[in-house]
């Protein structure tokens, strides 16, 4: 899981919100402001107040969350923590029933849903790591960045692979603006694990506030690569597509169905000319799941939707396709499609698979990512850069 304290630190809700006492309107203000500048044990008595007035302020109940996620990395006793994180759990689950859907709650809500039993947030399975950690966390919560700085150097004497020290490093220098020794600890993090998504994210962030967007783009590339079935990757990747007045693409190709009669395409609007490529989609589709394909292939595992299954499918398609686009008289049907157009350029790319990953990730097609990641990175990176995060203008 990634950090909570850091999470709850790393975005700010909008709670503009007006109240009709003058006096609760200003401790609100006073609140928002401690909050926005990252106090939140100095807001957190502020915020208790307000909410028990105003228990349905959808951003209030968030901000509520955030402080007490902070407050609970200062408490000794660990049940008496967990009972905080369980308790932000339930506020931020409350304003998202209200409709507050910021990134902070997203992001707050997905990591609070992933709460072990016994709320416990774990470090190591060192037993003195994890106690230096937790002190850690406890001066970070307090904005004791030199402390937790110190703190985090121990953690890694006892354990010098430990991921998290080495982000929290990281993420308490960029918190002091020292940005140089941030990117250098960030860096050591991404390197130390390339497949945790949290030191490629939260590098980005820190290079977007800088004003480096194309270093940060490729960030959150890597990131995405790392966990693209994590959904806090794809939220950062929406906001800093909105703050390059962009968009990322949700790149999908609806294969069309095709009729067992006359392969007429049903319901589709793709026209007809292209019915022996989807055929040949569909052909290879039903070798796997009723002609013993997969069985052959996994005999260990019952059957499962697959990434060789659907990456043989689609580029039996991009093969017919390839050679209608190459006459004439069909050429046009094939590049005026947009569904055909794209799975061409896909194919001509060799970027199916990636295609398959990212898209189709089912939790079929998923149990196949970190094999292919494995020894296809580049692969990856590269489809996110041509087709799901090109460039802006001017990167």
């Amino acid at each position: 899981m990634p950090p909570l304290v850091f999470e709850a630190n790393a975005a700010q809700p909008d709670t503009a919100q007006a109240t009709p006492d003058a006096s609760d309107q200003e401790k609100r203000q006073q609140a928002v402001t401690l909050f926005r500048q990252g106090k939140r044990l100095e807001a957190l008595p502020l915020l208790e107040e307000l909410v028990q007035k105003n228990p349905q302020d959808p951003e209030l109940l968030v901000a509520l969350g955030a402080s007490l996620i902070d407050h609970a990395a200062t408490l000794t006793d660990q049940g008496a923590a967990a009972k905080e994180r369980f308790r932000a759990r339930d506020l931020v689950q409350k304003a998202w029933a209200l409709g507050n859907t910021s990134p902070l709650a997203e992001n707050l809500r997905q990591l609070l849903q992933d709460l072990p039993a016994n709320g416990a947030v774990t470090f190591s399975d060192n037993p003195a790591v994890e106690q230096v950690m937790n002190a850690g966390e406890a001066a970070f919560a307090r904005r004791d960045f030199d402390e937790a700085l110190t703190i985090y150097a121990k953690a890694l004497e006892l354990e010098p692979t430990n991921y998290s020290a080495t982000l929290f490093t990281a993420n308490t220098y960029d918190r002091k603006n020292d940005f140089a020794r941030a990117s250098e600890w960030y860096e050591r993090a991404m390197r130390l694990d390339p497949d945790v998504e949290t030191a490629f994210r939260y590098y980005a962030d820190m290079l977007a506030k800088r004003g480096d967007m194309a270093k940060a783009r490729s960030m959150l590339i890597h990131a995405a690569v790392a966990e693209p079935y994590n959904k806090i990757v794809w939220r950062e990747i929406r906001a800093w597509a909105l703050i390059n007045n962009t968009a990322f693409q949700l790149v999908y190709l609806p294969i069309p169905l095709v009729a067992k009669d006359d392969g007429a395409i049903q319901a589709s609007g793709q026209p007809a000319q292209l019915a022996s490529a989807w055929r040949a989609y569909h052909a290879v589709i039903a070798d796997w799941r009723k002609g013993g394909k997969f069985e052959k292939q996994f005999p260990q595992e019952a059957y499962r939707h697959s990434l060789p299954e659907e990456s043989e499918a689609l580029t039996a398609a991009a093969k017919v396709l390839e050679t209608l686009s190459q006459d004439e008289a069909s050429a046009e049907w094939v590049t005026g499609n947009t569904v055909a157009g794209l799975l061409l350029k896909l194919y001509e790319a060799g970027l199916i698979d990636p295609y398959v990953l990212f898209s189709l990730g089912d939790d079929g097609i998923a149990r196949d990512y970190k094999a292919y990641r494995a020894v296809n990175r580049a692969k990856l990176e590269e489809y996110m850069d041509k087709f799901v995060m090109p460039a802006p203008a001017g990167q």
